[in-house]
């Protein structure tokens, strides 16, 4: 695969742990790995305000190839049925911004409407087959050079249960094997317990979160380790200690809820500060009024060039300039709605 930014800010990161100043900003558009229908997002009306009618498969193409020709973020995570489209018209051409897909899809991701899954402990399971990961076809031989990606993201939730908890580490060992055979790299996500969370508290959840990771890690040579780490954001105290127990390992924060747009920033600002070195946001990139705006700011943001305050107000400027009607007033959107970001 071409070199892109994204693999060259990796590199650089790699080369100085502690000197290199990249740092990434990776949209999640793989959202129809778990949901359906709604997993485009709400259409809104010109006042901002949803319609009760959802966006389609090509609205959802469509925001993509915007965000990719702005060119601003160095990574576009996406379905195996997506990617394929966008690379065959030849959207990702000249290699400046990194593609993945998801490559598990566990059922705590699950998302139809009426469903219950994420009620259940996460089970793992894999829709997606490596050589379609690599080439949108299974009759090619291994270590052909990919035609689609080499990168895909495996996803793990440990649930503090030691019969689910070794299921799933056992399905990752199984993916890392059949990855090293086929040459594809992957990134790993770990969410926080989607069943019993309420049982501790938010610097537990880090700590057991934190600890999942590194056990699961350390039986694993560098051929088959993750390109860096996608979790959840527990506070100060959780991503300082990942971070600083293996400079070598990347960490990266996933965004989760759509939150404001001042929670969204914050999240950015409190990432680089704490020790991360990427954020990959899904929702709060895809539901944004302006999502290329918010993507715009969000780079000002994580280039020190702005506070997260003032992003949010210059971010209502762009909406007024693009006559958008913003779904909050300015000073709605100014609030810091999420817990753990306060």
């Amino acid at each position: 695969m071409p070199s892109t930014r994204l693999q060259q800010k990796l590199d650089r990161i790699r080369e100085n742990p502690g000197g290199a100043k990249d740092f990434l900003i990776c949209d999640a558009k793989d959202n129809d790995m778990g949901g359906g229908v709604h997993s485009p997002g709400p259409h809104l009306d010109a006042k901002g305000k949803p319609t009760g009618t959802f966006k389609t498969r090509a609205d959802y193409l469509d925001q993509i190839r915007a965000i990719v020709r702005q060119d601003i973020v160095d990574l576009m995570l996406l379905s195996v049925s997506n990617l394929e489209i966008l690379t065959r018209e030849g959207l990702f051409a000249g290699g400046r911004v990194g593609t993945a897909v998801r490559a598990n899809d566990t059922s705590d991701i699950w998302g139809p409407r009426h469903a219950r899954y994420r009620e259940s402990a996460s089970l793992p399971f894999r829709t997606a087959h490596i050589p379609h990961i690599l080439y949108g076809r299974a009759d090619v031989p291994q270590k052909t050079p990919p035609s689609l990606t080499d990168l895909g993201l495996y996803s793990v939730t440990f649930v503090n249960d030691a019969a689910r908890d070794r299921e799933a580490m056992e399905a990752y060992k199984a993916f890392r094997i059949e990855a090293e055979a086929w040459g594809l790299r992957h990134f790993l996500e770990v969410f926080n317990p989607n069943v019993g969370a309420d049982k501790l508290s938010r610097r537990e959840i880090g700590a057991f979160v934190n600890d999942s990771i590194i056990h699961t890690l350390a039986g694993v040579p560098q051929i088959a380790r993750p390109q860096f780490l996608k979790i959840p954001y527990n506070g100060p105290h959780a991503l300082e200690e990942l971070a600083a127990y293996d400079p070598t390992l990347i960490v990266g924060i996933l965004g989760g809820s759509a939150g404001t747009t001042r929670d969204t920033l914050e999240l950015v600002a409190a990432s680089r500060r704490f020790g991360a070195r990427l954020v990959l946001f899904g929702r709060k990139i895809n539901l944004a009024d302006d999502p290329l705006a918010l993507i715009a700011a969000m780079r000002h943001v994580a280039d020190g060039e702005v506070g997260a305050a003032d992003a949010v107000r210059g971010y209502h400027d762009a909406l007024g300039k693009a006559k958008k009607a913003p779904s909050r007033t300015i000073e709605d959107d100014l609030e810091i709605t999420e817990e753990v970001l306060r």
